[in-house]
């Protein structure tokens, strides 16, 4: 039984195999009715459809046998129409011949693709999961979700970044960043950042050094990579927090990022921050002065955070996507459905897939009696 289901999988795809039947009934149509007209009318080139269809939906195997049917067709055609030796058939045999051997060999082309396709795919999940380490739905007292957007569909992840640790501290610390590109070139510098973070959250004794942690690795990365011609042209947007597991006062240290939302019941207010630092990496050795700003967190709050490619993603008519006005708009709700909320929102805003990586981490504080559930393995929405 497996053996034939593995020779099915190889000559049509699960989704086209009620499909097969349209090339066989068009070539036995054809054949007939080209068999019953006169001599001087030739519906025997139309055949070539039969392979070309079957290409659109079954591999090569199935298709290059429905090539051969439709050749095995044109001889049947020639007998009863003049004989195999008039030159107006042998045309036909030969040319249809060709086209089904072409058709065969493109589907071959395309199957090996879509198998190439699959290893690159099966290769970025994992090089997401290293790179990422998804955190656990729970954390502390926090309840966690998350959702990632490659706009490089082949490779599954780019240039944003986010992470979640448990500080020495009673405490957890968050960071999310945007790597100056997108796509595999911006995964290293990504590494980077996550790096530096998740060896800083646990040594750095307050927010502000682990800020600095992160500028002094990725500075030192840059001096090592970059050369003349692209020197200044790498950086990275950040936004490091700070949440304590007791009490509602919680910090940021904002590098360049978008502001995160807070989501209290239904108001959203955006966190912005009065004095952001630069994004890392823009400022030489010993880089800039950070500062902490204080926000409340209190039970039952939620924590949006997000990178560009979520507000700059633009409709058909060219409008950037109003996320705070969205989000205000949605009901109250946990922070996995609030994703499912932004995210097909999203998509119908701008319509097609998106041209920028986007990242959406939500963060909510849960009552104290639930915070010492064990954690949960985290399982995110996918594309």
């Amino acid at each position: 039984m497996r053996a034939g289901h593995w020779w099915a999988d190889r000559l049509v795809e699960p989704s086209g195999r009620g499909l097969v039947a349209i090339p066989l009934v068009l070539i036995v149509v054809i054949t007939a009715v080209d068999i019953h007209s006169p001599t001087d009318v030739h519906l025997g080139p139309f055949l070539v459809i039969a392979p070309a269809l079957a290409a659109s939906f079954a591999g090569p195997w199935l298709t290059a046998l429905i090539g051969a049917l439709t050749v095995v067709a044109q001889v049947f055609i020639a007998v009863f129409h003049g004989g195999l030796t008039t030159t107006n058939h042998l045309a036909q045999i030969t040319a249809l011949t060709v086209l089904s051997t072409l058709v065969v060999f493109f589907s071959l082309v395309r199957e090996r693709r879509d198998r190439e396709l699959i290893r690159v795919r099966s290769v970025a999940d994992a090089a997401q999961r290293v790179l990422l380490r998804p955190p656990p739905r729970r954390i502390g007292p926090l309840r966690v979700a998350w959702l990632y957007l490659a706009a490089e569909d082949e490779t599954r992840i780019g240039g944003d970044l986010f992470a979640v640790a448990r500080a020495s501290q009673a405490g957890t610390r968050v960071v999310i960043g945007d790597v100056r590109g997108k796509g595999l070139a911006s995964i290293g510098e990504a590494s980077v950042v996550l790096g530096a973070f998740r060896e800083g959250a646990h040594r750095c004794a307050t927010l502000l050094e682990l800020a600095a942690a992160l500028e002094g690795s990725v500075n030192r990365s840059l001096e090592e990579a970059e050369t003349e011609e692209d020197a200044g042209e790498h950086f990275t947007t950040a936004l490091v927090l700070d949440i304590p597991d007791q009490g509602p006062e919680a910090h940021m240290v904002n590098c360049g990022h978008p502001p995160p939302l807070l989501v209290r019941g239904r108001d959203v207010t955006v966190l912005h921050s009065p004095s952001p630092a630069p994004p890392l990496g823009v400022c030489e050795p010993p880089g800039p002065v950070h500062r902490t700003e204080p926000f409340s967190l209190d039970t039952g709050d939620t924590l949006l955070l997000y990178t560009d490619g979520v507000v700059e993603a633009r409709s058909p008519a060219g409008a950037f996507y109003p996320l705070a006005e969205r989000v205000a708009a949605f009901p109250p709700s946990s922070p996995e459905t609030l994703l499912r909320h932004i995210h097909r929102d999203l998509l119908t805003h701008i319509g097609k897939h998106p041209a920028d990586d986007a990242v959406l981490l939500v963060i909510e504080r849960i009552p104290a009696q639930h915070s010492h559930m064990p954690y949960i393995t985290t399982h995110h929405p996918r594309r």
